[in-house]
């Protein structure tokens, strides 16, 4: 196994916080259906995953930045190690976390399952793919399949048998999913015939498992047009045998492999299905035309997931370049600046590596809060399902509400906190000696896959706001407001909390203007705010979210003796929730006020002023 440096760094103690001590985890545990999830089960995890990590996947993380993936004789080879490490996340039954027990998992919370993620994610990103999108495909038969179809796929996919991918993308059709033009021609014996191209599928080959199974959108002859008319079809690398065993090639085949800015040990694919006539594919369920509904069960689990693998980066990016300012001399104190004889101090000393470190540590210590948050909803949405209808539909509207502003507002903040952390590093960052410019590399994809950030904004004020008539925006409101008076007189918080009610107020006012807009038929200026719109939501809730944290962890910290480790721990949890309110959610009133201006100079000014030859 090729070896290199294992340079990620996580902090176990802030993930049982916000698990343990901020959304009370114990609400969860031994409770039906999570009865074997207790608190001792979750730290022994989470320790456990953290030495795989340290051990097996940090290492080979920079060693597929290196190499990269090859193609060779028409396959994809991936770096060396990779399919060790499969193997032994398979067998250390990391991957299985959540998988429902039927299925041979785990059935451990969500809650616990991001937090896992985050660490795989961190460790080897460009890894962590491939499993992440067989987890995937096997979440999206095991709620749609037909019940031969889960028996043939479900259990080796999340077993990590076979490997999945979801193809969507196509040279000539990118976020426009409905312009698809790969066909699906039906045969008498109920299979399809499947011919087209697919590109940017992640993962799209490998030589880690012995099949993969693709979910491929494509269009039956004479189906309707648009999204309206797309299918999903389960189609195999290998044909399946009728003994479930994998058989000969069904007509897949490797056309190229990306070239990438990052992830250069995830292979990013353009895929020919049907080049001779020979490629096989059955529909997903039994209904046609519903592709759509059916892949975007995948989707949101997918933009779940990138707004976890942006958290991971910006964490381990943060943790990395705190060790370096601690250990990195340059200067004297800056109230001895005059001196040319005062001694050199760690560049953690000075007021603006300082103010960049927390900047750091705050924003990522709330989109992780942010991320947990909507885990404990769908936790409760499925614990309360059939037995309280009200708490279960209001769990599952968070989910749904929050799930945009996880994927863009973490995936937006990673790259941008990448490079913060390079800053920190100064020139040393820029090098690969060390290894955050690989985190900014890596981490640049996230504002773009998936869904790029303004597509999750248009379908945050398109779609989420209205649904179930605003019910699920005005109980996240509601829940903002609750939390401000309550703190309104809290010692430490009641200003910031003030500042808090007067963002959420400013969040509430331009979504009533969006309403406007709507109502007007203004509808350059929804499009023109809605990814303004979508960073003050999130940085209310990030806000919000850290001072929570933040009253908590004060409460929790006067019972301490101060100076010790728990103590510092807690304060430096304080010092998270005031920098961000004093310096972001001060910042929202100021972005409805820009909003109300109703600037729509991007719209008037020509093509041809924009410049250029």
């Amino acid at each position: 196994m090729s070896v290199g440096i294992n340079r990620y760094k996580c902090d176990l103690r802030e993930l049982q916080f916000v698990l343990l001590e901020q959304f009370s985890y114990a609400g969860l545990a031994g409770k039906a259906p999570y009865e074997n999830w207790g608190e001792d089960e979750l730290k022994a995890v989470l320790s456990e995953t953290y030495r795989f990590a340290r051990e097996v996947l940090g290492p080979l993380n920079s060693v597929g930045d290196r190499e990269g993936v090859k193609m060779v004789n028409g396959a994809a080879v991936t770096p060396k190690g990779f399919r060790e490490a499969w193997k032994g996340l398979y067998e250390g039954g990391f991957k299985q976390l959540a998988v429902p027990s039927k299925f041979g998992g785990q059935a451990a919370p969500e809650m616990l399952h991001v937090a896992v993620e985050e660490i795989l994610s961190g460790a080897n990103i460009a890894f962590n793919i491939y499993p992440g999108l067989a987890w995937g495909v096997g979440e999206l038969l095991a709620e749609c399949g037909t019940p031969a179809q889960i028996d043939a796929y479900v259990e080796k996919v999340f077993n990590g048998k076979w490997g999945g991918t979801m193809c969507l993308t196509e040279p000539h059709a990118g976020s426009d999913v409905g312009a698809v033009k790969t066909r699906a021609v039906k045969q008498a014996d109920g299979r399809y015939k499947i011919q087209g191209t697919k590109i940017f599928i992640s993962g799209g080959d490998h030589d880690m498992t012995e099949n993969i199974i693709h979910l491929v959108l494509a269009r039956v002859e004479g189906a309707p047009a648009g999204t309206k008319g797309i299918s999903l079809f389960i189609v195999p690398k290998l044909k399946v045998n009728a003994d479930g065993s994998s058989g000969e090639s069904n007509d897949v085949a490797l056309a190229a492999i990306e070239h990438k800015m990052g992830l250069n040990g995830s292979a990013t694919c353009t895929l020919s299905f049907g080049e001779n006539n020979n490629c096989y594919g059955e529909l997903v369920g039994t209904a046609e035309n519903i592709g759509m509904s059916q892949m975007f069960r995948m989707m949101n689990g997918a933009r779940i997931a990138v707004g976890l693998q942006g958290l991971s980066l910006a964490s381990s990016a943060y943790l990395n370049a705190l060790e370096y300012a601690r250990d990195r001399k340059q200067g004297p104190h800056f109230s001895k600046f005059k001196d040319p004889n005062a001694p050199r101090v760690a560049i953690i000393e000075h007021p603006d590596v300082r103010r960049m470190l927390l900047e750091l540590k705050s924003t990522t210590e709330g989109i992780r809060a942010l991320v947990v948050k909507l885990a404990m909803h769908r936790d409760y949405a499925i614990a309360t399902k059939g037995k309280d209808d009200e708490k279960a539909a209001y769990h599952q509207g968070q989910v749904d509400l929050l799930t945009p502003l996880v994927k863009s507002y973490a995936g937006d903040e990673a790259y941008r906190l990448c490079g913060q952390a390079i800053q920190v590093y100064g020139g040393a960052g820029y090098l690969k000696d060390w290894p955050v410019e690989q985190y900014a590399r890596d981490a640049k994809i996230f504002s773009i896959y998936e869904g790029t950030s303004h597509i999750q904004a248009m379908d945050l004020v398109g779609r989420k706001l209205g649904q179930h008539g605003g019910a699920n925006f005005q109980a996240f409101m509601n829940d903002i407001n609750v939390f401000v008076e309550a703190q309104r007189a809290h010692p430490a918080f009641g200003k910031e909390a003030e500042m808090l009610g007067r963002a959420a107020e400013a969040v509430t006012q331009l979504a009533m203007a969006m309403l406007g807009w709507s109502q007007a038929e203004k509808m350059d200026l929804l499009v023109l705010n809605a990814n303004r719109f979508l960073t003050m939501m999130s940085q209310l809730s990030v806000g919000w979210l850290l001072l929570d944290a933040g009253v908590k962890a004060q409460a929790a910290s006067i019972r301490l003796t101060k100076g010790n480790q728990e103590s510092s721990f807690y304060e430096g949890k304080v010092a998270s929730a005031l920098w961000y309110a004093r310096n972001v959610v001060a910042g929202i009133r100021a972005q409805a006020d820009m909003a109300a201006l109703e600037d729509d100079s991007a719209e008037k000014i020509s093509d041809a002023a924009f410049g250029g030859s």
